[in-house]
């Protein structure tokens, strides 16, 4: 009996942590396998919310101690619903120059938020109808022109959609 009651105890804390998250409109993660290949897309499919209030889009990252650089390349893309299509390539911190890994996270798995789209302007969604990111690692070796081809240590790839203003 009082295992149960921890065990809802335990439960409750849980929703509770997680349902007060009035900013989220949008998060999902996919798992990445063992390595992550140069050619391998990541992809996430939605509805824009609307088109007349502004967003943050987050791109999430888990890593273990098996990544071992201090920064991560990226090349994005949003699929607008009438064919438009935008792509950046971006480059995230992910350790400190002690070799450090960035992130929250209390084991070697850490989880790193970074920014996709609205922190340097409000991005609003211009087209009603479905919307499609796609991510790939980008990563190369410095000095060397070819791309690494299988990268360890990403376990995890995210994409959130956030309220720029709590309601």
């Amino acid at each position: 009996m009082r295992n149960r009651l921890f065990l809802f105890g335990c439960l409750g804390l849980a929703f509770s942590l997680f349902s007060c998250d009035d900013t989220r409109v949008y998060d999902a993660y996919k798992s990445v396998p063992n390595e992550w290949n140069k050619d391998s897309v990541v992809s996430f499919n939605f509805k824009a919310p609307d088109t007349l209030n502004s967003y943050n889009l987050f791109i999430n990252l888990r890593n273990n101690s098996d990544y071992k650089y201090n920064n991560l390349f990226l090349i994005a893309s949003i699929r607008y619903p009438h064919g438009k299509v935008e792509k950046d390539t971006l480059e995230y911190k992910m350790a400190k120059p002690n070799g450090e890994f960035l992130g929250e996270g209390f084991s070697d798995v850490k989880e790193n938020k970074l920014w996709y789209k609205g922190y340097d302007k409000p991005f609003v969604f211009s087209e009603n109808g479905d919307y499609q990111i796609e991510i790939q690692q980008a990563m190369r070796e410095s000095g060397k022109v070819q791309g690494v081809n299988n990268l360890e240590g990403i376990t995890d790839v995210g994409f959130r959609i956030e309220n720029t203003q709590t309601k």
